[in-house]
């Protein structure tokens, strides 16, 4: 998420870069930050986590912008629990989403990210959803099927692909569970809120993209 679009949301009270030096944690902890949001991904992400887990970080919560489902089963619910996340998919959200990862679980033994539900439902997208059969290989006939049709299935709701190209869809605020309310495996978030589209992506007035008519 860019700066000035969280910035419509949250007021900032200071940045650190990655790698986070050791000092990040009692500055954070002494600012009036209420969240403490980590950037970063992977690697420094999980380190951010498990050095957050100290005491110090009691009265704030962390919010990964860049968390995967795969990341909190990693580090287990007795170090993440509390956080939160966004993320445009959860496998356990409707009975369409645990269908797929029902499929999804049977090959890879774990169930899917975002992006990997993503990935997955491209193809259908473009093979049938676009219309390759009836545009056949014209590509402004194509891109122009595809922008027109509304996407909603497993992955995405109240989706759509915008003159610039970018898909956007509703994305979900997430928190994680502690490890009293996990009641199966992999249950391991709380959806707090659902975030449009229209709010969640950069506004097309906003965008540097020539395709966009100003």
């Amino acid at each position: 998420m860019s700066r000035p679009t969280a910035a419509r949301f949250w007021a900032w009270y200071g940045t650190s870069q990655c790698p986070l030096p050791p000092s990040y944690l009692p500055q954070a902890q002494a600012s009036k930050a209420k969240i403490i949001g980590l950037t970063n991904a992977g690697g420094d992400t999980i380190n951010a986590i498990k050095a957050a887990s100290d005491p110090i970080t009691k009265n704030q919560q962390l919010a990964g912008l860049l968390m995967f489902i795969t990341d909190i089963h990693a580090l287990g619910l007795q170090t993440t629990q509390g956080m939160l996340l966004t993320s445009g998919f959860y496998w356990d959200k409707d009975d369409e989403t645990r269908k797929f990862s029902k499929r999804f679980f049977a090959k890879t033994a774990r169930n899917p990210t975002m992006v990997q539900a993503e990935t997955t439902r491209r193809s259908p997208l473009i093979l049938s959803e676009g219309g390759f059969a009836a545009a056949g290989t014209d590509e402004a006939v194509v891109m122009a099927k595809m922008k027109s049709t509304p996407i909603n299935d497993f992955f995405a709701k109240n989706g759509k692909i915008r003159e610039n190209g970018r898909m956007i869809h509703d994305m979900y605020l997430m928190q994680v569970k502690k490890p009293s309310e996990s009641k199966y495996p992999w249950d391991y978030y709380e959806i707090k809120s659902v975030v449009s589209g229209e709010d969640a992506f950069q506004p097309l007035s906003a965008s540097q993209c020539p395709l966009v008519k100003k």
